[in-house]
């Protein structure tokens, strides 16, 4: 049977996708589960390891049904995931010890704050490219095997740890490789982007066993066989990627310089930084983009940590508006925010100011402020955060971009989009598929089973669907930007305060 289709499951953060696509990149069908979030302790995130497992497997097969596609006309299956998420299970049955802890979850700040103390700040970052933070998987797995009796067992190679990618391709795949990729790998503050190996200075700095680190493989690459019970078939399972990789992957940044921005739960700009590593002067991170081959591509990386989720806590929690979707129509019918700024630092600031202890702030609130202003203020706010990143690139880069590919669910929000474009003066440029961190892993899962042959081949889908030109006066561009930059200093000094 002619194989025509490939699949990705996308297993975010707060919901497990998967798409089919064609092997030119159109999308056929897709089924998307959301799953609870667990909320321990003020700034604690937690994830049920059972919950991430189950409504994966659910969406595998229920896109599949809706393509209404025989599972042997699949070619390959990509896993791309939430990032540095951090679960420990048993070897032998599977189970975890603990609740995945979640990127967002800050539980682990004192322990990044004894590192800093104890000087190894410079070595992680000159070994990693990473700036140290609670975001990072490191700590977090020092957290578990600290809290919890289960160091000696991790000690004799009874525990695995992984990331989510390493969690579903042990129990889907047949045989249950304990394997990541390079990108998930990058991710952890223990992976040295030099060697690319687990790095032992590293594993010692945080006590972690080096037993229960799983084998680091190219993004794409056959780890193994889809178990036939899920969906009736064995599958090659042909590629692994952290989803913001995949999303650079999906938008043809193949060359240096490129630049995407995925709007998610958080918010991820990356930039292809070319086959040699470097560090940013700017406070970006250094990370993988991909390996293929066993060659790496760089990319530097600035991280928001809530976008997306700053509409689901406008609706959830705020009650402000009664379905994501409506954010664009409650915001557009105010003219602007009437001065109100949202600093939406609900698990503190990332790049380029990396505050793990600054909290969301609103101001410039008057009598008249209401409703349609703070959810205005909300969608600005992801939009100059974007910002800030995008300026640090450009100071590393030392080049001006001509366009910002986006993606990511937001990115269909038009007044975002527009004002994304304002902000940063250069044209952003939304594609097509939107679905690009999911086309991103199935377009490398067909490149590792020789569907593609080579990095070409695979952005022949990729095209423009609409582009959102700078319309603002510079004038008035910079006094928002002013205003933007008062309002960050003000959550900064709340911090410093507390």
């Amino acid at each position: 049977m002619n194989k025509r289709y490939l699949v990705a499951l996308d297993q975010g953060t707060t919901s497990s996708r998967a798409v089919v696509f064609t092997r030119e990149g159109h999308l056929v069908a897709a089924s998307s589960m959301e799953f609870p979030q667990y909320y321990p302790k003020p700034g604690w995130v937690e994830h049920d390891p059972a919950d991430i497992l189950s409504t994966q497997i659910e969406a595998l097969r229920a896109a599949v049904r809706k393509a209404e596609i025989n599972p042997r006309e699949i070619a390959a299956i990509g896993i791309t995931n939430q990032r540095e998420t951090t679960l420990v299970w048993d070897r032998k049955t599977g189970v975890c010890v603990h609740r995945a802890i979640v990127w967002q979850c800050r539980r682990t700040a004192p322990i990044v704050d004894e590192l800093k103390e104890k000087g190894y700040g410079d070595m992680i970052r000159k070994k990693t490219g990473l700036i140290p933070d609670a975001y990072f998987s490191g700590t977090k797995i020092k957290w578990l095997l600290d809290n919890l009796p289960i160091r000696e067992r991790a000690e004799k190679g009874e525990l695995c740890f992984g990331t989510v990618d390493s969690f579903l391709a042990w129990h889907l795949v047949g045989g249950h490789p304990h394997v990541t990729d390079a990108t998930n790998a990058s991710r952890t503050m223990l992976f040295n982007l030099h060697t690319q190996e687990w790095d032992d200075e590293l594993l010692q700095m945080l006590d972690i066993p080096r037993a229960m680190l799983p084998k680091v493989v190219d993004s794409a690459e056959v780890i193994g066989v889809l178990r036939e019970d899920i969906i009736g078939e064995g599958i090659p399972v042909a590629a692994l990627a952290g989803d913001q990789h995949a999303a650079l992957f999906g938008q043809a940044c193949f060359e240096e310089g490129m630049v995407k921005n995925t709007y998610g739960t958080g918010c991820f700009m990356l930039m292809n930084a070319g086959d040699k590593f470097r560090l940013s002067e700017s406070g970006l991170l250094t990370t993988m983009a991909w390996r293929l081959n066993g060659k790496p591509t760089y990319a530097f990386e600035g991280s928001v940590f809530m976008a997306g989720a700053i509409i689901q806590w406008l609706r959830d929690e705020m009650k402000l508006i009664e379905h994501a979707s409506e954010s664009e129509a409650v915001a557009a019918s105010v003219s602007d925010t009437g001065g109100v700024y949202l600093v939406p630092a609900f698990t503190g600031l990332g790049a380029p100011y990396w505050n793990m202890y600054t909290r969301g702030t609103l101001v410039g609130m008057t009598r008249g402020t209401g409703r349609a202003h703070i959810v205005r203020a909300a969608l600005e706010a992801i939009a100059y955060q974007s910002r800030d990143l995008y300026e640090a690139m450009v100071k590393d880069c030392g080049v001006e971009c001509t366009g910002l590919r986006v993606d990511g669910g937001a990115s269909a929000n038009k007044l975002l989009m527009q004002f994304q474009s304002d902000m940063i003066g250069v044209p952003v440029l939304r594609p097509a598929v939107l679905e690009t961190t999911a086309l991103g892993v199935a377009l490398l899962a067909g490149l590792a089973v020789g569907m593609y042959y080579d990095l070409d081949a695979t952005s022949r889908g990729w095209r423009v669907a609409d582009s959102f030109e700078p319309q603002m006066e510079k004038e008035q561009q910079q006094k928002l930007l002013r205003g933007w930059e008062r309002a960050v200093k003000g959550a900064l000094y709340w911090a410093n305060e507390e």
